[in-house]
């Protein structure tokens, strides 16, 4: 979750305003060019992981990291989770190597601490965690999400993630026309879930999920979490649901305190000026209080994939998403293949509709998104090496396709394994995947 930098004050803001600039600024498009990762990590004793890490250490441990010259921005989330998110990298190997290189740095500035980076999509073993971060943003989400129930701060304080992040692509139609990219984000949405399903314990037990954090998603407030109307222009419904979703917040200036609205709309803010007028800025930040699981920023930005276990496992889903985007012959192939699991949909629509809930659930024990992901890893592998995927990173994919995707396994069934050792987690391949 980016901090909140934007400015409190500007020219109200008027409805036809709000609409126009979304259009303009949600999907930017041309060539696909860049790629870019965001990574939320739990830090955790490097000895004992089952033990709290006090937070006054923590925070003497962060304070260090901030020191360290980084490329990727770093940045702490409520219950303490560390994320770097990359800039944007002229090709899947140039993003590969600079977080590769940045998480070598803070991993051993950690080590320093005694503290270790952990990959898993909810914590395994902790009772909820304390809230780290206590800013005006956070009291007032966790405020806002207490209404619907205990998912919002499982989510803020027990969740990570690998959030992929592409160019929205071409203005034309075609395979990477954004149209299409935006399509197959939500087509693919499924596969991905269950693939990379990596978070089936929470609080110490087994939840019935193969992803608990995506289940978390699903259950935060009617609006917040959903993707909006997938049969029409994406501008205008992309624009139609930021308008209409809840105000999450109304940030107070010069000291004074949030404000935790119900039931207020964008829209109808816009329309009444009441609490006060809303802004551009109030827009951009509306906009960073929405979790669909792709949410346009200028780029796609796939939010729907569980933390992967190991120092490298990110680069999997990482290399696997890159590889069917932007390839344009496994861009085609892959959404012939997944666009049927736009038809099935139903009133909830993603994440809440059979197939996600099933995805996330059963992993890849579920028969069509079994079928989908076999053929969408063995055309993301075909695809690797056009994209210029190093050996390294094709046999990470190689190896994760043979140990998960073609037994219709995922991460998740390695936790609740009886033979999966004390700690639950996969052995590394010792391979760089930066060469």
């Amino acid at each position: 979750m980016p901090p909140c930098d934007f400015p409190e004050s500007g020219t109200p803001l008027s409805e036809d305003e709000a609409e126009d600039l979304l259009r303009c600024i949600c999907f930017k498009t041309g060539p696909p060019r860049t790629t870019g990762v965001e990574l939320e990590w739990f830090v955790h004793a490097l000895h004992v992981p089952r033990l709290p890490v006090p937070a006054d250490r923590l925070r003497t441990a962060f304070a260090h990291l901030r020191t360290l010259p980084l490329q990727s921005a770093l940045t702490f989330e409520p219950g303490g989770q560390l994320e770097l998110s990359s800039p944007p990298a002229a090709s899947l190997m140039e993003c590969v190597g600079t977080v590769s290189a940045d998480l070598d740095a803070v991993r051993t500035a950690l080590r320093a601490f005694g503290l270790t980076l952990a990959g898993y999509g909810t914590d395994p073993w902790q009772s909820p965690r304390p809230r780290f971060l206590h800013e005006p943003r956070y009291d007032a989400m966790e405020t806002y999400l207490d209404r619907s129930g205990p998912a919002g701060r499982a989510m803020m304080r027990d969740s990570a993630s690998v959030q992929v992040c592409l160019d929205a692509g071409y203005e034309e139609p075609g395979p990477l026309g954004f149209e299409r990219r935006w399509r197959l984000a939500h087509a693919l949405g499924p596969v991905l879930v269950a693939a990379f399903a990596n978070s089936p314990r929470l609080h110490g037990s087994p939840t019935g999920w193969r992803s608990t954090r995506q289940s978390l998603w699903a259950e935060l407030d009617p609006v917040r979490g959903m993707a909006p109307a997938l049969d029409g222009d994406p501008r205008a419904a992309w624009a139609e649901h930021v308008l209409d979703a809840p105000v999450m917040c109304v940030r107070g200036g010069d000291g004074r305190p949030w404000t935790v609205p119900d039931g207020l709309a964008f829209r109808d803010w816009l329309r009444d000026g009441r609490p006060r007028r809303a802004t551009r800025a109030d827009l951009d930040y509306h906009i960073t209080t929405l979790f669909p699981p792709v949410r346009p920023r200028g780029h796609l930005e796939l939010r729907m994939i569980d933390a992967q276990p190991g120092e490298d496992g990110w680069v999997v889903p990482l290399a696997v998403t890159a590889a069917l985007f932007d390839d344009p012959e496994a861009a085609e192939a892959a959404y012939r293949i997944v666009s049927p699991f736009l038809d099935g949909t139903g009133p909830d629509g993603p994440p809440r509709d059979a197939l996600w809930t099933a995805a996330a659930r059963d992993g890849l024990g579920h028969p069509a998104v079994h079928a989908a992901a076999l053929a969408c890893f063995t055309l993301a592998l075909e695809a690797l090496p056009r994209i210029g995927a190093a050996p390294a990173v094709r046999d990470a994919v190689a190896a994760f396709t043979e140990r998960y995707v073609a037994r219709g396994r995922c991460p998740a069934d390695d936790r609740l394994s009886p033979v999966a050792g004390a700690s639950g987690i996969p052995e590394e391949s010792g391979k760089d995947v930066r060469t």
